[in-house]
């Protein structure tokens, strides 16, 4: 089976980012939007190919073994009215046909927020409807969040209002604590509900995203990671107490306790308290500063 993907930019959601990440870490979501087994996804390798047509790309495909019998799906994201959506979806589909000459049979897909976006004309692809060969999904018509599998609950937050979005996150990380023992899944639900946030909320700050993560699910985000690594390789490649230093407010600002920075670092608890306390005064000597030159 391949998997196709063409997504579309909104003005508060980079859906194209998301849906593409979404699918390429779990592709079992889709196969449940469809109402397909989720374990379907098991046995597909991702990639991305290009349709050699100007301004035609597929940007994802799954690839099954050989000899498979299972259809090819295409699916397209499509978040903003768009009048050519389906002469365009299908022009794009018997082109990959006539390049590729797959044997498997196929279908397609197209996933709206809502469906007062599907307005365009359909009456030259009306039997792709009416076979079923071509499904249509609307997000807000899926059901309430709590009574849905986690990872669809994960794509509504994508069309979640903004006055609704941050509690309907926190009630996700808590259902992700709860609900999926795998580590490794757990840490990708939480880096994708991270991800969701930060594209619906680009003014959000690090401190408003700490608050809202618990500090155990804090640790499996991608900005923790990434300021952990930050300050880790820092210290390792200058090899300089000083290096080491600088690090500690930042490790410490995502959450780890004295001890951990000190065990991390290699530095004693007295190390790291001193470094934080000379941060701390630094900051106020420049607060000082800037009041004595007003």
């Amino acid at each position: 089976m391949i998997f196709y993907t063409l997504c579309e930019k909104t003005g508060f959601v980079k859906t194209d980012s998301i849906f593409y990440r979404l699918f390429q870490e779990f592709p079992s979501i889709f196969f449940e939007l469809i109402g397909e087994p989720p374990q379907e996804a098991n046995a597909y390798q991702f990639s991305s190919v290009e349709v050699k047509q100007t301004a035609f790309r597929i940007d994802g495909v799954f690839l099954p073994a050989k000899e498979s019998d299972n259809p090819i799906y295409f699916v397209e994201v499509q978040f903003q009215e768009d009048s050519e959506i389906y002469a365009r979806l299908f022009a794009e589909i018997f082109l990959y046909l006539r390049q590729n000459q797959p044997q498997n049979d196929w279908r397609a897909a197209v996933i709206y927020p809502t469906r007062s976006l599907d307005t365009a004309d359909k009456k030259h692809y009306r039997e792709f409807f009416t076979s079923q060969r071509v499904s249509r999904i609307y997000l807000d018509e899926l059901g309430e969040a709590v009574s849905l599998p986690i990872s669809i609950a994960t794509v509504k937050l994508v069309i979640e209002n903004e006055d609704t979005a941050i509690e309907k996150a926190r009630e996700l990380i808590d259902r992700t604590q709860q609900e999926i023992s795998v580590q490794q899944q757990q840490r990708q639900l939480l880096q994708l509900i991270e991800t969701i946030l930060i594209y619906k909320f680009p003014t959000m700050s690090r401190e408003e995203i700490e608050a809202m993560f618990g500090l155990s699910e804090l640790k499996q985000t991608r900005f923790y990671q990434e300021a952990f690594e930050e300050g880790k390789q820092e210290g390792k490649q200058e090899g300089a107490r000083q290096e080491k230093f600088r690090t500690v407010p930042l490790l410490l600002r995502v959450g780890l306790t004295v001890e951990e920075v000190a065990r991390e670092l290699e530095l004693t608890v007295e190390e790291v308290q001193q470094a934080a306390q000379q941060q701390s005064s630094n900051q106020n000597d420049s607060g000082k500063g800037l009041t004595d030159e007003q």
